[in-house]
């Protein structure tokens, strides 16, 4: 049942609700937040609340500008740990208007609505779920971030230490928020974790991204940890991913319509072209999927992550992969995009991703031969499946090739998103490392 304003306000009343944080994401993928007293919340919800939009534009920020923020009241929920302090505080996701009351431009959830629109409007339901894997780190005095990690355990190790139930209360947390959680677990490298969240459709599956992220940096804090989503923190193991699973539905009936039993893969025409609109596209949409310089020292041969375009079922090294399907449980027909990492912005990735395999599907782009051979060992100049960009100067150079790309985020978010990355990339081009002058001062 959808919520209503008066639902809000009493439940606002009846949970004794004191701060209310709406939040929005800037184009980085960085959670911001207004925070307002519960005295405000009526006028809130029928005007909204002003604030300065170029909050929005995140390191490419470049001029002030009145917008406004409206809360979606689907998101609203109570924040469980601020029960501790006796502050009681609700958050809403929020939408931003222009002064001309129009949704803005610059906004990421707004790009991503437009892409599920532009999915319902072919028929299609987008449904989707993210694997989001992350490390906790120790913390010092200061509460910053020290590269120690919490454990030294591994892939799957049974333990029932405190990042076990730390694990566990971050699912109970998530359900304030109705989200729910299909596992929970130790990733390959220490210190590392991954929380798998249930399928959802539309927006619902990138908020419960943004939400996850907040939870746990929050409750980790508490912990004294720090919850990390830089993708190669450290080196010689293994990176942070964050792997999509993602599927369309019939709009009207609401059946999987990835199904085809017949099919040696178990996937209809359908979902071979959306597919094979994820593989061409591949290399137009990484820099919005993994947005950092780190993020390429994650994408590398034999870390069990992509760095080819290429797709399989068996192989952990594909970029998409098709997992396998009971025979009695046909519905959850999927496939699983490996490139995107936790530091993306999910809004901008989802609609990127979901615009990528629309494209296919209008084109009825023909899906190439599947990759099963190992190609997590595949030296990487290989030359049997293309290469995916190598660097974030590589990705970015991409991205301004791709058309349907940079039409997905629109131009205002474009220009902004592309500026950034190019100002990343060159910042980190000049850079002298430890690593040269270790390596070139004693010898040169």
């Amino acid at each position: 049942m959808t919520a209503t304003v008066n639902d809000i306000m009493q439940r606002a009343q009846q949970q004794q609700v004191e701060f209310i944080s709406l939040q929005f994401t800037d184009i980085a993928g960085m959670l911001k937040n207004v925070t307002i007293p519960v005295a405000m919340l009526a006028d809130c919800l029928d005007h909204g609340v002003w604030f300065d939009g170029s909050a929005l534009e995140g390191p490419a920020r470049v001029a002030e500008t009145d917008m406004y923020l409206v809360p979606d009241i689907a998101t609203f929920a109570v924040m469980p740990w601020d029960d501790a302090t006796g502050v009681v505080t609700a958050r809403f996701i929020c939408d931003v208007y222009s002064p001309d009351g129009r949704p803005y431009a610059g906004d990421p959830r707004r790009v991503f609505r437009r892409a599920v629109a532009d999915a319902q409007a072919m028929g299609f339901i987008y449904r989707l779920s993210a694997e989001v894997e992350f490390f906790l780190f120790k913390t010092d005095s200061d509460t910053r971030p020290v590269l120690i990690p919490n454990d030294s355990v591994g892939y799957f190790d049974a333990t029932n230490d405190s990042f076990t139930r730390f694990r566990r209360h971050v699912v109970k947390a998530l359900g304030a928020f109705n989200i729910n959680v299909n596992a929970t677990h130790h990733e390959g490298a220490v210190g590392q974790h991954e929380i798998d969240l249930q399928i959802e459709s539309g927006m619902a599956a990138a908020d419960a991204v943004m939400t996850l992220r907040q939870v746990l940096r929050s409750m980790a804090l508490q912990q004294g940890l720090f919850a990390s989503f830089m993708p190669k923190p450290m080196m010689g193991i293994n990176g942070s991913g964050m792997h999509v699973h993602q599927s369309l539905a019939d709009a009207v009936t609401g059946v999987n319509v990835f199904i085809d039993q017949n099919d040696s893969y178990g996937l209809s025409p359908v979902a071979k072209h959306f597919m094979a609109g994820l593989l061409a596209h591949a290399p137009g949409m990484l820099a919005v999927l993994a947005p950092l310089v780190n993020s390429y020292k994650r994408l590398v041969p034999g870390y069990e992550a992509p760095a080819y375009v290429s797709w399989g079922r068996t192989n952990r090294g594909a970029l998409v992969r098709v997992p396998r399907i009971l025979p009695d449980r046909p519905q959850t027909t999927r496939i699983e995009l490996r490139s995107p990492d936790p530091a993306c912005n999910p809004y901008l990735a989802y609609a990127v991703m979901l615009q990528a395999g629309l494209d296919g599907i209008r084109r009825e782009l023909p899906l190439p031969p599947a990759a099963e051979e190992d190609l997590v060992t595949m030296n990487a100049r290989s030359r049997i499946h293309p290469l995916l960009p190598m660097t974030l100067g590589e990705a970015v150079t991409e991205l301004q090739r791709d058309e349907v790309i940079a039409d997905t985020l629109g131009p205002l978010i474009y220009q902004r998103f592309v500026e950034s990355r190019q100002r990343e990339w060159e910042e980190y081009r000049q850079h002298v490392s430890n690593w040269e002058i270790d390596r070139y001062l004693p010898i040169y």
